[in-house]
């Protein structure tokens, strides 16, 4: 059987000052920012948890800004196909991930494993 859990939230900001958005969500939460290297950089800012559980980047969108979460897993097939087994329905897939919408209307993406404790289990969904 796979492993899920939540790995984190992205910010997803209507913006062309994407460092300016990250200093805002880093100073509202505490939290360091991290660049990205390269292309990935230009889309994405990483805020550093210091207590290491959460995953949270704040990204450059040209939809309306929202907030999303994603839940990582060790079989993103898997996990998709049990999530539309609970009503989910895939939108798109980007890269390796599945971008999903849940019954209510809220989007979230299904990410292979990030976390470095992940391989313990800690935190599981069944």
């Amino acid at each position: 059987m796979h492993k899920s859990r939540l790995a984190g939230f992205i910010i997803d900001c209507n913006t062309t000052d994407l460092q300016g958005a990250a200093r805002f969500w880093g100073g509202a939460l505490g939290m360091q920012l991290r660049q990205l290297p390269e292309t990935e950089g230009e889309k994405y800012v990483r805020l550093v948890d210091p207590e290491e559980r959460l995953h949270i980047e704040v990204q450059a969108v040209t939809h309306p800004s929202r907030v999303h979460l994603d839940i990582e897993t060790d079989d993103i097939e898997a996990e998709v196909r049990r999530l539309e087994g609970l009503g989910a329905k895939r939108l798109a897939q980007v890269h390796t991930w599945w971008v999903m919408e849940a019954p209510s209307g809220q989007r979230f993406c299904v990410v292979r494993a990030q976390s470095k404790d992940f391989a313990t289990g800690a935190n599981e969904w069944p």
